[in-house]
């Protein structure tokens, strides 16, 4: 019998986090040529497409890309559900691979978000009077942003908890040193909790440090079964849980602004791993703010409810402490290009496979991705395995 186990055997990164030489097409299709590289396979192998690209109104939508890299897929996947989208992908790969509807999968994600911004100062803004659609006309007299939403959460499950401004820059803190190892990082530069506190207050209580970067850049990745894997350049990563989340999308119908649906999704995805919190060795974890990532350490179990920010100002989640986290730099100092989700899932084959460098994590066996979409909306958790437990 064949074994439709699914692994991922090839990972590439577009250029990051500045590309004024790439649009967001062209990080698609460098990303996926790294990719491919990586492992040893040519686009005629592929068939099987995933990615969050599905504004038609753009050049790089999902339709125009399957076009352009010449892949006629056999099964074929836009889900776009925000920053999480990739870890949806994983789970949706895992089972069209196991019930035979393809066998090699490409996910891909490419964005010049920084070069169009610097270019258009108008970038993201909407017409005086424009019409808002569903629930978001509640918020949207008020005058709410993204980051507002982070900032309620922060502000409650400060109210609820005690959390600190101190607790959250811990966060902010082990990324920063993390990107010091990264030479592709957008900021390197050392930085202390009183730095992160003492910036300016963008929306209280989250100062700017408590805020990740805009970038450019794209990721590719490639799963396939562990039976074709055996003929591949690079040792396979096993995926053994992915589940994903759905709670609310406008902010203003978030059940609670403390839990997010990390508490499902990674509990499922450690049952179908046959894994607890204690076994993971590494967490890649979206933080598109510091709260974003307090809260999944809450959620996925690696501290009780209310604990994460004793655990992080600990110094757990730095390179030698307990669960060290997003050691690339994260979207906190690393890139973040509108959609990261695939960057934390690169970063942990990365780690499985020890080719981390300065920021390999030493003996890792276990690695945990877990992505948010919207406005701590959907929640998409990836475990992975150097080999099956």
């Amino acid at each position: 019998m064949v074994n439709r186990n699914p692994v991922i055997v090839g990972t590439g990164l577009s250029d990051y986090p500045k590309a004024p030489h790439l649009d967001a097409l062209g990080h698609h299709i460098l990303a996926t040529q790294r990719a491919l590289a990586d492992c040893g396979l040519t686009k005629r192998d592929i068939d099987g497409f995933f990615c969050a690209a599905t504004d038609f109104a753009e050049p790089e939508n999902a339709g125009t890309l399957v076009e352009y890299l010449g892949i006629n897929p056999r099964w074929f996947d836009d889900t776009a559900i925000g920053g999480s989208a990739f870890e949806f992908h994983v789970q949706h790969a895992m089972a069209a691979i196991a019930a035979g509807m393809c066998e090699t999968v490409l996910i891909v994600y490419g964005s010049d978000l920084y070069t169009k911004m610097g270019n258009n100062p108008n970038f993201g803004g909407k017409e005086p009077g424009a019409k808002v659609p569903g629930a978001l006309q509640f918020e949207s007299p008020w005058g709410n942003t993204l980051i507002g939403a982070y900032a309620m959460a922060a502000q409650r499950h400060m109210h609820e908890y005690g959390t600190t401004s101190e607790q959250l820059a811990a966060i902010a803190v082990a990324c920063r040193k993390h990107a010091q190892l990264n030479p592709n990082a957008m900021y390197r530069k050392p930085l202390s909790v009183a730095d992160v506190v003492n910036s300016r207050m963008i929306a209280d209580p989250l100062h700017l440090f408590d805020c990740c970067v805009v970038s450019d850049g794209g990721g590719a990745l490639i799963i396939t079964t562990e039976e074709r894997a055996r003929d591949l350049k690079q040792p396979p990563v096993h995926i053994l849980g992915a589940a994903n989340a759905v709670t609310h999308w406008n902010v203003s119908q978030m059940p609670d602004f403390t839990t997010t649906g990390a508490a499902r999704s990674g509990a499922e995805a450690f049952a179908m791993a046959g894994l607890t919190p204690d076994d993971i060795d590494t967490v890649q974890l979206y933080d598109s703010f510091t709260i974003t990532a307090l809260l999944m350490l809450e959620d996925l179990g690696f501290c009780k409810k209310g604990e994460g920010g004793p655990f992080a100002a600990s110094g757990a989640l730095e390179l030698g402490g307990r669960l060290p986290m997003n050691t690339e730099g994260g979207a906190l100092s690393s890139c973040h290009p509108g959609q990261r989700g695939i960057f934390l899932l690169i970063e942990a084959v990365r780690q499985l496979r020890g080719q981390g460098g300065e920021a390999q994590v030493k003996d890792a066996e276990f690695a945990l991705a877990c992505g948010s979409g919207g406005w701590l909306s959907a929640i998409g958790t990836v475990i992975l395995g150097k080999g099956r437990p």
